[in-house]
């Protein structure tokens, strides 16, 4: 018996019921959300090696967050989709949507580049190839071509259940613009599957707010979880302690940096107003490191926060879960990438630098959303480059770390392009936003954007 863990699990159980009360009292919900990554980081410390009792709370919370993203993406694309009215506003939203999502990437893989070559991180470490076993690696290697044939549904059912999410975003779109394409010659008759639609998503929108409302009992669970089970590092990875903090550096710039002047430029927004309302996603994704899985709450606070009109919300925010992801696509990979030609001390030349660029603003594009994202992006871009696996394998033991930081890195550019594309298309309430309205379910359904 874990005594110790049985304790932490204890201590757990306590920050439940304290959160618990401070929502019975309305608390903000961003306020109990941060509390609750301020409670869980130190019983974390506490129970280093005795997390096993508090591990299934965490997993728990993953299972049931995952199991909504399906039908949501499924659901509120076509949704959304059918609530543009024709198939002009779709062209507007969703060629902005690529737009925004790839620039976003483009300026992630510039900035990774330029803080590795100014660094000069990895140099010194004198590494030599062949150490590590590839075999892994080699097999998450993903060819382009098969990627992009597997983007295409053949069982949709399958897709739903496996949470594939371009195969399902591909076949919602097609469905919703099959309804465009019928709903000016045939209103009367495609009018049904529209009102059913509405309906299955209201149903659907509150069984994900269920969900949503244990997001800060699932955040102390994870912490607690992950810094429990995080082995010291200690001085032979001082090195990978350098690439890990430049992760995370690189990582917070885009997050609060170019993003706070895209938001300024493409929304004409407050930042900081903007970074406080997505508050809870941020957390959500850095605990959690799933963009797709923090999607639920992505969308929820884009449309009943910062006032993104569904129509945008429920199309970008899914998409730049699958499309763009600056934190896994573009930082992680360059900056393994520099930290590996220097440990390895492989000459590379000011061209080669620029092509490793291109590749990763390109290749990455090929990487769907799945676990692991990052690891699969950095063996692509490398191996497209010519450059050792290696690189990857010596950097896994602090890949989970990083990957906090890029996840909340990618689900933030996805909020920003959303609320980016809102603004562009007329799609975003400034009143929800300055929080003088709120957002209302009927919202969704009967709002006229052009009062947004």
């Amino acid at each position: 018996m874990d005594w110790i863990g049985l304790g932490i699990l204890g201590l757990v159980l306590a920050a439940f019921a304290g959160i618990f009360i401070l929502r019975r009292r309305r608390v903000n919900f961003t306020v109990v959300t941060l509390l609750a990554l301020v409670v869980g980081i130190p019983i974390g410390l506490l129970a280093r090696g005795h997390g096993d009792y508090v591990e299934p709370l965490g997993k728990i919370y993953l299972n049931v967050l995952l199991a909504s993203v399906a039908p949501l993406v499924f659901v509120s694309i076509i949704s959304s989709l059918t609530s543009l009215g024709n198939l002009v506003k779709l062209r507007s939203v969703g060629l902005r949507s690529v737009f925004w999502l790839l620039l976003s990437n483009a300026l992630a893989v510039v900035l990774a580049l330029g803080i590795g070559l100014a660094t000069g991180i990895g140099s010194g470490v004198n590494a030599t190839t062949g150490q590590q076993e590839l075999s892994v690696l080699e097999n998450s290697v993903q060819n382009f071509g098969a990627v992009l044939v597997g983007f295409f549904p053949t069982n949709i059912i399958d897709d739903l259940a496996r949470n594939n999410i371009i195969p399902i975003i591909i076949a919602a779109v097609t469905i919703g613009v099959a309804y465009l394409a019928l709903a000016d010659r045939k209103a009367r008759e495609v009018r049904p599957f529209k009102v059913g639609l509405d309906a299955l998503k209201l149903v659907i929108y509150k069984a994900v707010g269920y969900v949503i409302r244990l997001t800060p009992y699932a955040i102390v669970a994870l912490t607690t979880t992950v810094l429990a089970g995080t082995e010291n590092l200690g001085a032979q990875f001082v090195s990978l302690l350098g690439l890990l903090g430049l992760t995370w550096l690189a990582c917070a710039i885009h997050t609060f940096g170019i993003n706070a002047l895209l938001l300024r430029l493409g929304a004409q927004v407050s930042p900081l107003r903007f970074f406080r309302k997505i508050a809870p996603a941020q957390l959500t994704a850095f605990t959690t490191q799933s963009s797709i899985g923090t999607l639920p709450v992505t969308t929820d606070v884009l449309t009943r926060r910062v006032g993104v009109h569904p129509e945008v919300a429920h199309f970008t925010a899914p998409l730049g879960a699958t499309l763009g992801m600056p934190g896994c696509s573009g930082i992680w990979p360059i900056l393994v990438a520099v930290w590996g030609i220097n440990a390895y001390n492989i000459p590379y030349s000011l061209t080669d630098y620029l092509v490793l660029a291109l590749l990763g603003a390109v290749v990455s594009l090929g990487v769907a959303g799945v676990p692991g994202t990052a690891t699969i992006a950095a063996a692509t871009v490398l191996a497209a480059a010519g450059l050792p696996l290696d690189f990857v394998a010596a950097t896994l033991p602090i890949s989970a770390i990083a990957d906090m930081a890029r996840t909340a890195t990618n689900v933030t550019a996805a909020a920003v392009s959303s609320t980016i594309v809102a603004r562009s298309t007329e799609l975003l309430d400034d009143r929800i936003f300055r929080g003088e309205a709120e957002f209302a379910e009927s919202d969704s359904i009967e709002r006229d954007p052009a009062h947004a």
